[in-house]
């Protein structure tokens, strides 16, 4: 009975109609309940193109979790029912905006609104409704690229060329998406990167259908293209490029560019290209301060919040820790939050400063280089008010047996030490006595809360070799 119902079933999606309710069926048994209740559960179906379907997720972070952990096991799922389909795209849609009829025609009409290549070329629509002016945060480093944006949305060639720089993760390309998602509503848009721009180009040759290339490139209203830097050195495609740029500025056409770097700086790029660029409005995004990572902790924290409002409440300390401590980008903050959101919902709690620096050393800049043996052993004889001698010796006084089991297993966990260097370092002691050392501290805090607060003392000062944020 059940081969005939899965016959039947497979029959139902060899018909136009993709029938997405029979795949939930099928994620819910193979990857079971919980899973599909806490992620599966909250992908919708959009469309099916020829080769790829297109589902919508609310948050980046659920997309990430499900291309990360489930994705190879949805696929083969489908391709059972639809052997064509080679892969799948996420769009990211916020709660409140209820993917309908009239949004799933709007991916499927792209040729109207967003031009992309079709047929010989790699279908390609970079768009992300998630990613729009009035969810773009603001602060002192960002406001001016954040102003001409907008500007150039109301007011197509009031700059022209504008061109936005700035490190990696720093908002770059959530302006240029908020660019396009304004203007492909009475425009023809094409945003690309310079990445997939150079892909087009060498197909393009190889395919010797270059007239189509210069066809399809010069027929947009609005170019939007993302990391320029990368053209460099590429003189071919860098003359195909200045050719179509000035043919797009001649027809009155609205181009915006994004670089990591201004365009003097660019290198291995041709001068007149880069004159071209300084020709227009550049504008720069600097690294965010304190008050603007604030803002972005604050309003990335409430976006969990309402997802997770039951199991999750990241406290005020922790946000003002991530706030202060990440200075990077837009994009590390951001990271820093998913990376707490994980290990509550791993660990089915919410970290507490300790173990948050622990989970965000390597964005915290701490070196393993600085977190030394002989570090450990100095702190933790402080703490215990014994020597370091005693500490080595072979006694076996309770005062010092605890203490040395403590920074054994300190050692353990900041460090990537292995059990017989770890050894070596404890005055030449066997493997099996690091392991036993180690099993015992965990068992001690599992019952002793005050074993908790003295480890969790211990990596602060380890980590941080100062007091602040102290337990």
């Amino acid at each position: 009975m059940n081969k005939l119902t899965n016959n039947q079933n497979i029959e139902k999606f060899k018909s136009n109609s993709f029938e997405w309710r029979l795949v939930q069926s099928d994620m819910r048994n193979k990857l079971g309940s919980e899973v599909y209740e806490s992620w599966l559960k909250k992908i919708s179906f959009i469309e099916e193109f020829s080769n790829y379907i297109l589902f919508s997720v609310p948050t980046r972070f659920i997309r990430d979790w499900i291309t990360s952990r489930y994705l190879d096991q949805i696929l083969q799922i489908i391709k059972i029912y639809k052997k064509d389909i080679v892969r799948i795209e996420f769009r990211i849609v916020e709660p409140n905006h209820s993917v309908n009829t009239d949004d799933a025609l709007e991916a499927g009409n792209l040729k109207e609104n967003v031009s992309f290549i079709k047929d010989s070329y790699l279908q390609y629509n970079r768009i992300d409704p998630n990613k729009r002016f009035d969810n773009f945060i603001t602060g002192s480093s960002n406001k001016l690229a954040y102003e001409a944006s907008l500007k150039v949305s109301e007011n197509i060639s009031h700059y022209n060329p504008l061109y936005i720089y700035g490190g990696v993760g720093m908002g770059k390309t959530h302006l240029l998406n908020s660019i396009g998602y304004e203007l492909k509503k009475n425009n023809k848009v094409m945003f690309i990167s310079a990445e997939r721009f150079m892909y087009q180009f060498v197909k393009s040759i190889k395919s010797n259908d270059m007239v189509k290339f210069k066809e399809f490139f010069r027929n947009t209203n609005i170019l939007l293209i993302d990391d320029i830097q990368f053209i460099s050195g590429k003189e071919a495609m860098q003359e195909e490029f200045f050719h179509t740029f000035n043919a797009l500025l001649d027809k009155g056409s609205q181009i915006i560019v994004s670089a990591d770097r201004p365009p003097n700086k660019l290198s291995r790029i041709q001068e007149r290209i880069k004159s071209r660029f300084s020709g227009g409005l550049v504008v720069d995004i600097q690294k965010p301060d304190l008050e603007l990572r604030k803002k972005i902790v604050q309003k990335k924290t409430q976006e969990l919040n309402s997802i997770y409002s039951d199991q999750l409440h990241i406290s005020k300390d922790i946000q003002d820790f991530i706030s202060t401590e990440i200075k990077g980008s837009i994009r590390e903050l951001v990271g820093a939050i998913n990376r707490v959101v994980s290990f509550s919902r791993i660990y089915e709690k919410v970290p507490n400063l300790s173990e948050t620096k622990v989970v965000l050393k390597d964005l915290l800049n701490l070196s393993e280089s600085r977190v030394t043996i002989d570090l450990i052993q100095t702190v933790v004889c402080k703490f215990f008010k014994i020597s370091k001698n005693e500490m080595l010796s072979s006694r076996r006084s309770r005062y010092l047996v605890r203490p040395r089991q403590t920074a054994i297993y300190l050692t353990k966990i900041l460090t990537s030490k292995s059990l017989p260097e770890i050894g070596r370092e404890f005055s030449n002691r066997d493997h099996t006595t690091i392991i036993h050392s180690v099993k015992t501290i965990e068992k001690i805090k599992e019952k002793d809360q005050e074993m908790v607060d003295n480890i969790n003392k211990l990596k602060n000062q380890i980590l941080y070799n100062n007091k602040d944020y102290e337990i």
